[in-house]
């Protein structure tokens, strides 16, 4: 004899009242163990700021019943990093600067600390990769062009002391005359010597203002730029007759150079980095193949 089989009919589930268009919203609840869990992550939320520093205050913030502090635990590490490394470091400062790139134990350290320096207070001007901004007036620091010198020696004292700026008394300093704003040269005879500038820089010039403008040269810019036009490293006066150009060797950005002059700023970074960070950044502008 076989069972009846009685029909079930589906549970009637209750509507939140909400109507779109013919669209009934049930109002079925969240699975029981899904409402456990968000329980428990507010639970342990509220622990945690309980235990942990978390709520900012008028002063501060609480400190955390378990005493907590990330800011010393990051201290921590940095001094234990830093005792490490005070041998080396103190080697680094006691050793001759020309030394360093020859001795593998200190270039090794210094060229890795010196990147780490270099990425966190020069890539801003001289780019992460040290190549420079060509037209913005940062130099790159890549090639064997240097305005002030590229030795060691060199390098550690423009970072130093910087270039131009009013911080450091012994900055380096140097300024190029606004040819044209201040009245020395006319137009014309600014046209001719860019004229000049372009002819022993190979460039595609105009002979006939080329040869008027090799004169303006000689009464105005060999004080600085040298007879010949390669430039004096006592003044970071430019080397004229390569290719390298700061702000630019176009016919219309040199007329803009000797109408306006150019006065670059470099920080003095005595004050800010120590003397081991400053021969490790040293070290590693040095070793980026432009040093000398």
């Amino acid at each position: 004899m076989c069972a009846k089989q009685v029909k079930q009919t589906p549970r009637e589930v209750p509507t939140t009242g909400h109507v779109w268009d013919g669209i009934q919203e049930f109002d079925n609840p969240m699975p029981r163990w899904w409402v456990w869990v968000l329980y428990l992550t507010i639970i342990w939320g509220i622990g945690y700021t309980i235990a942990y520093p978390a709520w900012p205050l008028l002063t501060g913030h609480t400190q955390g019943v378990i005493g907590s502090n990330q800011r010393t635990e990051v201290e921590a590490d940095i001094k234990r990093f830093d005792d490490a490394n005070a041998p080396i470091k103190a080697k680094l400062v006691a050793a001759d600067l020309a030394s360093i790139p020859g001795n593998d134990e200190l270039k090794t350290f210094a060229v890795s600390a010196g990147a780490s320096v270099f990425k966190n207070n020069c890539a801003q001007c001289h780019g992460s990769g040290a190549a420079g901004v060509q037209g913005k007036g940062y130099p790159n620091l890549l090639d064997n062009d240097w305005l002030w010198g590229g030795d060691m020696n060199a390098i550690h004292t423009t970072i130093t002391h910087g270039i131009r700026n009013t911080t450091d008394e012994d900055a380096r300093l140097s300024q190029m005359p606004a040819f044209g704003v201040d009245g020395i040269l006319e137009k014309p005879q600014i046209a001719d010597v860019v004229q000049y500038v372009l002819q022993i820089s190979g460039q595609d010039h105009d002979a006939t203002q080329a040869s008027a403008g090799a004169a303006v040269f000689a009464e105005n810019c060999v004080g600085c730029h040298g007879e010949d036009g390669k430039g004096n490293r006592e003044f970071g006066a430019p080397n004229l007759t390569d290719a390298i150009w700061l702000y630019g060797g176009d016919a219309a950005t040199l007329t803009e150079t000797v109408t306006k002059a150019r006065y670059g700023v470099m920080p003095a970074w005595g004050g800010k980095l120590s003397e081991d960070e400053i021969r490790a950044v040293a070290t590693y502008v040095h070793s980026l193949g432009g040093g000398e």
